[in-house]
């Protein structure tokens, strides 16, 4: 059969396939039936989020229906008028399946596929939902936002409402590990304000709280929490760089176990915490005499004890040979000590990292896992393990001091207390090693203190992702059960207004980013929900980019060139590809999709124009492409991690399943 009548007969067969199907489905669409596209837009489609007020009914202005959880979300493929309301006829995924129609009214459109989650509010004053953006203007154009926020809060204290106010942050920290809730961002902007930061101005949606508890209530919810730390233990994994330059600190590495060993004995939690080890070198292709680039030589969940940890511990010995670089492959022993343990077992979890070097970026050739420091700190996050960087400042190493400690500060920065978990040792001088192995073992031994009370502490399991371990998908109606993952809204303390009016079951508000008056402490963290197209879509562009950029370096005229092609291949016009000549941008390219349009961040890709590309000097341009290359790798690392590809709706084409991207993940 030639190709034409191939293709005859496999569209034959799907028309069939799709006649037969709607047959047994009864409403659903054709296959190739599309949701409606947003105004302006070539490839985005309708979306909405439910409210707790909305039923899914059979047929436009249905008084009957069943309920649906709310901020589901639905993508809209009818508008159909009855009588003075806008109906909807929705369905979960954009590849042409319809589950009925709801009233317009009680659902929120959703332009931005945004959520964001609170950060813990130890250190910050509570986040304030007001009611107009001109409040958030005033604030940040202060010099001193607090003396408008004062008579703010004082209303709040003494009468429980304020009119700028709709509703305010939960009294505790809202616990990811129990309720994922979906808190979505309807618009945006980023400001600059009179103190000097960059801060986003966010639109957000909310389902109103239940009735308020009473104190007695609350102190029940929190003995509850309390008593589910009964099978409490807490994880201390080392990871120690194993090279025979580590040969004459390894020693030390142990004296330094041996403290943190015995402020946990002092605590009385020596019952409670595990230790780890691991230990790391370097490419061995490059020098097969390494023997290993990461090896897990103690399993906390294994080990019974300090002492037994210790008796373990001395199967370490530093490498016979040197390594081929200075720089070793400290990412591929944390990356070992992440994935090669199960942190689920764990109440409080913590990494400490005692090297003499610096680390191999994600870029060279010779690491093992094409990471650098912020994708491995992603990665950390997400188990809820805090990273403790434990840096030997020897004299050998004295070039690499610098570099070696801004990599390990932005790897052990620490999203709970907003500081890198960093402590260089002068390993020449013992006095001044005992002394900061003092101070790190009295730091871990505090936090392990905090998460057993319960706390949101660094390495407290209540910092981790609500998905990590989980395994599968929730059996039942997943979507109305309290443990689904991003189905459930955050649900605020409403505040309501001076005649007392009851709260509505969903409100529009405008809150900051980061806390008005320190201003360097961020309020919440937002994260880009991607569906498989987009993130694949995503990492075709940068690779394309990348590639673009290492030609340019060797004629610097060839990028722009290549990347015009690019874009003409793309279906750009080839007018809107001349506009602005050498200043105009990637974005204004047409490089960016249009699922980037509009978010709230300052791409240094995206915003990247050709007059900028040539007057970077050859290192500048080089550390550019290593950062579009170290994204890409974790964008691979996205796509292949199955666990975290979320649901927004029951029963919706796994194509249409998001991945929640942090907007410092973006190009």
């Amino acid at each position: 059969m030639n190709p034409r009548g191939r293709k005859t007969m496999w569209r034959e067969m799907a028309v069939l396939g799709g006649l037969l199907l709607g047959a047994c489905a009864g409403p659903a669409l054709a296959a190739d039936d599309k949701p409606l596209l947003q105004a302006g837009k070539k490839t985005l489609y309708q979306r909405v989020l439910t409210t707790p007020s909305c039923r899914l009914g059979a047929t436009a202005g249905a008084a009957d229906g069943k309920p649906q959880p709310a901020f589901t979300r639905f993508y809209v493929y009818q508008r159909q008028q009855v009588g003075d309301a806008e109906w909807l006829k929705v369905g979960p995924d954009s590849y042409g399946k319809t589950l009925g129609w709801i009233d317009a009214g009680c659902s929120v459109e959703w332009k931005m596929q945004m959520t964001l989650a609170l950060t813990n509010p130890a250190g910050r004053e509570p986040l304030l939902f007001f009611r107009q953006r001109e409040t958030l203007d005033k604030l940040f154009a202060q010099d001193d936002p607090g003396k408008l926020l004062k008579p703010i809060r004082a209303n709040l204290a003494s009468q429980g409402r304020d009119p700028a106010v709709v509703a305010r942050e939960p009294d505790y920290a809202v616990d990811l590990a129990k309720r994922f809730y979906l808190l979505p961002v309807l618009n945006a902007r980023e400001v600059m304000t009179e103190k000097g930061f960059q801060v986003r101005e966010l639109e957000v949606a909310s389902v109103t709280a239940a009735a308020p508890k009473s104190a007695e209530q609350l102190a029940q919810d929190k003995a509850g929490e309390v008593n589910t730390l009964k099978g409490f233990s807490a994880a201390v994994v080392f990871v120690i760089d194993s090279t025979i330059s580590m040969g004459p600190y390894i020693d030390r590495t142990r004296e330094a176990i041996k403290k943190i060993y015995q402020h946990i004995e002092q605590e009385k939690l020596l019952e409670q915490v595990k230790f780890g080890l691991v230990a790391y070198r370097s490419n061995i292709k490059e020098v097969p005499a390494l023997e290993y680039v990461s090896k897990l030589y103690v399993d906390p969940a294994q080990v019974q004890g300090g002492e037994d940890f210790l008796a373990r511990m001395a199967a370490l010995k530093p490498a016979t040979v040197s390594s081929s670089r200075f720089d070793e492959d400290a990412y591929a022993g944390v990356m070992k000590a992440l994935d090669g343990i199960d942190w689920t077992q764990f109440g409080a979890r913590y990494l400490v990292l005692v090297t003499d070097a610096g680390a191999l970026n994600g870029d060279d050739p010779l690491s093992a896992t094409g990471l650098d420091a912020a994708q491995v700190r992603l990665e950390a996050k997400h188990r809820g393990v805090a990273i403790y960087s434990l840096h030997l400042k020897t004299p050998s190493g004295a070039k690499d001091h610098a570099s070696a400690e801004a990599q390990y500060r932005d790897l052990s920065n620490n999203p709970v207390l907003n500081k890198p978990l960093y402590y260089p040792v002068d390993a020449g001088d013992v006095d001044n090693f005992g002394r900061k192995i003092d101070a790190l073992a009295a730091a871990i031994t505090g936090q392990v203190k905090a998460a057993y009370r319960g706390e949101r502490a660094a390495g407290s399991a209540l910092g981790a992702d609500a998905d990590y371990g989980k395994k599968g998908k929730p059996a039942g109606d997943a979507l109305l059960e309290d443990t689904a993952k991003l189905g459930h809204a955050m649900r605020l303390a409403y505040l309501g207004d001076v005649t007392g009016a009851s709260a509505p079951p969903v409100f529009h508000a405008w809150i900051g980013d980061r806390d008005f008056v320190k201003q360097n402490v961020p309020t919440t963290e937002v994260r880009v929900l991607l569906t498989k197209a987009q993130l694949s879509d995503l990492s075709e562009v940068v690779k394309k980019i990348a590639d673009a950029a290492n030609e340019g370096l060797i004629s610097p005229n060839e990028m722009f060139e290549r990347l015009r092609s690019v874009a003409a291949t793309m279906g750009k016009d080839p007018n809107q590809l001349q506009k602005g000549g050498k200043s105009a941008t990637l974005a204004e390219m047409g490089l960016m999709a249009e699922y980037l349009e509009g978010l709230p961040y300052l791409s240094e890709v995206l915003s990247l124009d050709e007059e900028t590309w040539k007057g970077m000097e050859g290192l500048e341009q080089e550390k550019f492409i290593r950062r579009l290359n170290t994204k890409l790798k974790y964008y691979q690392k996205y796509n292949a991690d199955a666990d975290r590809w979320v649901p927004l709706a029951e029963g919706s084409d796994a194509r249409d399943h998001v991945y929640p991207v942090p907007l410092e993940a973006l190009p």
